[in-house]
């Protein structure tokens, strides 16, 4: 007799894991040209499948969606604009959701085309969806073109935070991510008292142009590459029930990047496993 045993899947391979994918700082050039973004497009769209370390274990699940954390544009013209969007709609396989940055409003010599085109894409500068019991908040926080690169998050957007989050259900996981990343925020003990008693299992950000992973008062920040660095990496990330998963992948190289400032896989506090019928 043949005897059949089916093994459960581990926590980190189960069904019911959400993945995403995160890059930043796309920096299109005012003529549109997105010849930059392409190989980094091409690589996610064909990273479902992959293995994981064997530390980690299991393979790369279809991600629900890809996250950016600002500085699409090098200048917010029309061209960028349509361009980026072009790249969205019609070459990544599947949905975006960005928060603008620093060149995204022009500075000094300011244009609305991408204040325009978020708040018709996602339906405002700030903005709020979820996946899979995760709460994602999409954090705007205007910059002083006059100002040093690290600054503050206003209070404008902080307000917003504390806003969303008191709508939020006591425990459910919430990921933020804005523009500016840790090394980068000059008022993270504004953002940790925003946060208060929520769980916010994550933060996401950008400007800095590299991967990189920080904490800070019970707040874990991870810093999402850029195609406009040296490196050619984009972040593979997982949440189940119990753990975050937060790992750059170099698609030149073909190899997971390593490192402690460069890795995350923590427990958490994740969003509750759905029971099937």
């Amino acid at each position: 007799m043949l005897l059949l045993f089916v093994l459960p899947l581990a926590s980190g391979q189960a069904e019911d894991a959400l993945t995403f994918f995160g890059w930043s700082d796309q920096h299109v050039k005012t003529d549109g040209n997105v010849s930059r973004l392409m190989p980094f497009v091409e690589a996610m769209n064909v990273m479902p499948g992959a293995s994981y370390p064997a530390s980690v274990g299991g393979t790369v699940h279809e991600p629900s969606f890809v996250i950016g954390a600002g500085d699409v544009t090098e200048w917010p013209t029309n061209a960028a604009m349509r361009a980026y969007d072009g790249v969205l709609t019609n070459q990544l396989k599947w949905k975006a959701y960005d928060v603008l940055g620093n060149h995204d409003d022009g500075g000094r010599a300011f244009s609305p085309t991408m204040l325009n085109w978020s708040k018709k894409r996602h339906g405002g500068l700030s903005y709020v969806f979820e996946a899979k019991g995760v709460k994602f908040i999409a954090l705007w926080s205007k910059f002083d073109p006059r100002g040093k690169p690290f600054q503050p998050l206003t209070k404008e957007a902080l307000d917003y935070l504390r806003q969303q989050l008191a709508k939020t259900s006591e425990g459910q996981p919430v990921v933020l991510f804005t523009h500016l990343c840790h090394d980068a925020m000059t008022n993270r003990d504004a953002l940790v008292e925003a946060v208060g008693k929520a769980n916010v299992i994550l933060v996401l950000g950008g400007h800095y142009h590299y991967s990189s992973v920080n904490k800070y008062r019970g707040l874990t920040f991870v810093q999402l590459p850029s195609p406009k660095s040296k490196f050619t990496e984009f972040t593979v990330l997982r949440i189940t029930s119990d753990r975050l998963l937060a790992m750059p992948y170099d698609f030149v190289k073909k190899e997971w990047v390593k490192g402690a400032r460069k890795v995350l896989n923590v427990a958490i506090r994740g969003p509750k496993k759905t029971t099937k019928p």
